[in-house]
């Protein structure tokens, strides 16, 4: 018999509070946020993140990191072929010194089918890909471009589009084409954001409650509808961002009667570009955006990306509009990221437009604040403060 004296005893108490650990304590770690253990990972609801679709509980663990950090903010890139050719997107990763971490790019409605490869094609450049998703024919708009219209009638004849009336979205006209692409999305496995009909607030666009017929509250049920036809195909590995225009007038649409409610958005964006219509004259960005921020801060508390911005040198402060903008962007730290539009189209808004300006775009983001990096293993920050 072995004899318990007090050296052995004392092992025996610490082998057995060791087992106890390891059984009632570890487990807590497999699981987002320490809330512990459970039958499968946690919800969107109980973690406020986004679930990527196919994930397991491991890969939800406390090594998962979001995107972006905390304290952090991402630097995005739209440019004219997106996907198709990445040659814009390496023009600006050089004159910027710093790769992009999400691209945003536009797919319409029209013939726009579901293609596994443009995504791909992003997160293999470690970029999260942004889906502008446009219920639309672009093509109208472009045959009116190639006329050389005015802006206004252009404005006029590309949002005049009855086939993509919001009551046809909410009436499920679409459901066919809508499960497709919830299927194909739910298929990638890894999160995607999804920008959809953007820019509401105005009336440039078939989709806008100002144009093409629609009528009040239509905007919000088609948005309902859509998010909600992705969720019950399984489509939950997408980051639903919600992206009206900066308020360009008192006049225009009060914010709160198109939002669809924070259930149904991960990010609120704002769109809005220095040097035109409006801000043509120099407006700094607290001035183009800062009133649509405090409009959207009184009704949601989701993190805000600047979904598009741009400035034109018309006059000859592009460089100093863009150290301006990155000087300011600490101090809104609900905002996360910032995506540029590397687009010369009607002006040049491109940061490879002259040497004065690719350097003052790479000296503003060369700080600390923007060194990110995206890979499909992390979660999407869906909640201010995480």
């Amino acid at each position: 018999m072995v004899r318990l004296t007090r050296p052995r005893l004392l092992m025996v108490v610490i082998a057995a509070l060791l087992l106890a650990y390891a059984f009632a304590v570890a487990p807590i770690t497999t699981s987002v946020g320490g809330k512990g253990a459970a039958s499968g990972p946690p919800t969107k609801a109980e973690s406020g993140v986004v679930v990527p679709a196919g994930a397991d509980a491991p890969q939800l663990g406390l090594a998962a990191e979001l995107f972006p950090p905390a304290g952090k903010a991402f630097i995005g890139v739209m440019t004219e072929k997106g996907p198709y050719d990445f040659a814009a997107v390496d023009r600006f990763a050089v004159a910027a010194r710093r790769e992009p971490q999400v691209m945003l790019f536009g797919v319409g409605w029209e013939s726009g089918t579901f293609d596994r490869a443009l995504f791909d094609r992003i997160t293999a450049r470690g970029m999260l890909p942004m889906l502008g998703w446009e219920p639309w024919d672009p093509r109208v708009d472009e045959a009116a471009r190639k006329q050389r219209r005015p802006p206004r009638e252009i404005d006029r004849i590309r949002s005049s589009q009855l086939r993509y009336r919001l009551d046809r979205i909410v009436s499920g006209d679409f459901d066919g084409y809508l499960r497709s692409w919830a299927a194909g999305v739910k298929s990638l496995g890894y999160p995607v954001a999804i920008r959809f009909a953007h820019e509401m607030n105005g009336n440039w666009y078939p989709w806008g409650e100002k144009a093409n017929g629609n009528q009040a509250g239509e905007y919000v049920r088609a948005w309902r509808h859509v998010h909600d036809l992705f969720n019950s195909a399984g489509a939950t590995n997408v980051i639903w961002v919600w992206s009206p225009n900066a308020r360009w007038s008192k006049t225009t649409v009060n914010l709160a009667e198109l939002y669809p409610g924070d259930d149904y958005v991960d990010w609120v964006g704002v769109t809005g570009y220095y040097g035109t219509g409006a801000w043509a004259n120099y407006w700094s960005f607290d001035e183009i955006f800062g009133p649509t921020i405090a409009e959207i801060r009184t009704f949601s508390r989701r993190p805000l990306v600047v979904t598009e911005t741009g400035a034109s040198d018309a006059g000859g402060r592009k460089a100093e509009w863009i150290r301006e903008l990155f000087q300011t962007l600490p101090r809104h730290r609900d905002i996360i990221g910032l995506i540029w539009f590397e687009v010369d189209k009607e002006l040049d808004w491109r940061i490879v437009s002259s040497p004065a300006v690719a350097t003052a775009f790479a000296e503003s983001v060369a700080a600390p604040r923007y060194d990110v990096r995206w890979s499909p293993e992390m979660i999407p920050r869906t909640e201010l403060g995480e």
